[in-house]
């Protein structure tokens, strides 16, 4: 593995063809570094086509470089490295989605969870330093790592006018995956001009931003506790990483409707069948949290494989329509 240091990459700049010249597999780390390495491996590539001989590592998007030379269109295949999911933290499962196409309302399950515990978990995240680490450190590691996003990550890709913009907008995305993005409405309480602040948003989804809402698990539970827009973050994020590696070849979307009727997460096949999922803070569930599943339902018809509550209470419960209720740890433990 080659991890390119100040030296290496100068040596690279001088002699990128030189450079990338191997038998073997060629690990290189950091390759955002050296971008002029692309074009001397495009040549070898084009010469022999063989299929892993390079692995390429990087801290942000490569092809976003704005110093990029020449990509590799038709070379290489992009993989996502995200963090850690709940079922790779606890050697579950973590087939929510395959077993929702394959079992549809039929799914059966019941949980020793509490909301806390949930909250517990949406705290620690999935990044392999903060899972290892204590909660006073864990702090310590997110303002770290905000710092370099914004100071480095977010550099490579383009110019900020001014990083306090950049963190007060990662502050008011904390809490939103799961919901409607309306760039009006965050340029207005972030005071930043809306066409600076849909700039911003570009660059922090080419980075990978992970948003902090900076509560610890005690003070999320409190009534005026952001316990609802964080476990919404975290069921979705789940639902993300596990696209990546389902059987079902699947889209992740969020449904609203001009009555503002929601579901804060559809996942959709290729030949349009659908599951859906809600989810929900509280350990009870009320019809009208039942509203936006049943208004997709109506709109799918057969098509709407089954919808889901994933909720903080211990027990699966059926409302017919093809829609229960589940607890929310069924998102990592379920497999078809």
């Amino acid at each position: 593995m080659t991890t390119l240091s100040r030296f290496e990459a100068l040596a690279a700049q001088d002699d990128p063809a030189g450079f990338v010249e191997q038998n073997g597999l060629m690990v290189i780390d950091e390759i955002q570094l050296a971008p002029e390495l692309l074009r001397a491996i495009k040549v070898l590539v084009d010469l022999d086509p063989r299929p892993g001989r390079f692995l390429l590592t990087g801290s942000s998007r490569i092809l976003a470089l704005r110093t990029l030379p020449d990509a590799l269109p038709g070379r290489m295949e992009v993989i996502e490295l995200w963090p850690f999911s709940q079922g790779e933290i606890n050697g579950a499962p973590d087939l929510f989605i395959d077993a929702g196409f394959r079992h549809g309302a039929a799914i059966e399950h019941s949980s020793g969870m509490r909301k806390r515990d949930y909250l517990e978990r949406a705290v620690v995240g999935g990044f392999p330093e903060a899972v290892r680490r204590t909660p006073r450190r864990r702090g310590a590691f997110f303002s770290s790592y905000l710092s370099t996003l914004i100071e480095r990550d977010v550099l490579e890709v383009s110019s900020i006018e001014r990083q306090g913009d950049m963190l007060r907008l990662l502050s008011l995305l904390a809490g939103r995956v799961g919901g409607l993005l309306v760039p009006n409405t965050l340029a207005g309480r972030a005071g930043i001009p809306r066409t600076t602040l849909v700039r911003y948003l570009e660059l922090l989804s080419t980075v990978f931003a992970c948003h902090l809402i900076g509560q610890d698990a005690s003070r999320l539970d409190e009534p005026d506790g952001a316990a609802g827009p964080v476990l919404e973050n975290f069921v979705v994020m789940e639902l993300a990483r596990q696209l990546t590696w389902a059987e079902e070849r699947a889209r992740l979307y969020h449904y609203r409707t001009k009555d503002k009727l929601e579901v804060d997460a559809v996942i959709e096949t290729p030949d349009g069948r659908v599951i859906a999922v809600e989810v929900k803070a509280g350990a009870t569930v009320r019809t009208e949290d039942l509203a936006g599943l049943r208004n997709l339902a109506s709109h799918l018809g057969d098509k709407f494989v089954a919808g889901y509550v994933l909720y903080t209470g211990q027990q699966t419960l059926s409302y017919g329509g093809r829609i229960k209720a589940l607890p929310m740890d069924a998102l990592w433990l379920l497999a078809p």
